[in-house]
């Protein structure tokens, strides 16, 4: 029997230098979204499709979300919810055109989140116009460039938004305003 106590005690001794040696944690994709929270511009940004386009990020619902707000305070307003699924990260855009598509992001490589069309609410992929598809590239931890491809009746079309932006404040000072 005292064999078995100094046994059962040498184990419980060394599992902290065996959870010592695991590996940590690998952080979930949505990490990088809630990163971005603060403010960001694409003023004096070379290639910028949209030149002086202002967008935020604000982690929301207890951290489970990040929002995105896209030409705030115009007709052409819109937002982007990102969340968690899993392992994945889900995006719903709110787009102008009163069509909400579904994207669904899988994993990073070399600082790149692919988002591939997941769903439509509120509309006909095969018809309507719609954003079918975003990259995330994570130039920097200040600099990000976005794209979001068009589809059409069904199928690409030519148009392309594409998005370079630097943060101008983070979400400590963004709220300190």
């Amino acid at each position: 029997m005292r064999r078995l106590a100094a046994l059962v005690l040498l184990s419980a001794l060394a599992l902290p230098a065996f959870a010592a040696d695991a590996p940590a944690a690998r952080p979930h994709l949505l990490d990088r979204f809630k990163a971005l929270a603060g403010d960001w511009s694409g003023e004096g940004l070379d290639g910028n499709s949209a030149p002086g386009v202002k967008v935020s990020y604000t982690v929301t619902a207890n951290g489970s979300a990040v929002e995105e707000l896209l030409f705030a305070g115009t007709p052409h307003e819109m937002r982007t919810l990102y969340v968690k699924d899993g392992d994945d990260v889900v995006l719903v855009h709110f787009c102008a055109s009163g069509n909400h598509p579904k994207m669904r992001a899988r994993e990073e490589r070399d600082g790149r989140i692919a988002f591939a069309f997941d769903g439509a609410v509120n509309f006909d992929p095969a018809t309507a116009g719609h954003m079918h598809d975003a990259d995330f590239t994570f130039v920097a931890a200040d600099e990000i460039r976005t794209q979001w491809r068009f589809w059409e009746g069904g199928k690409p079309a030519a148009h392309i938004a594409d998005l370079h932006v630097k943060r101008v404040a983070s979400a400590n000072a963004a709220a300190a305003k």
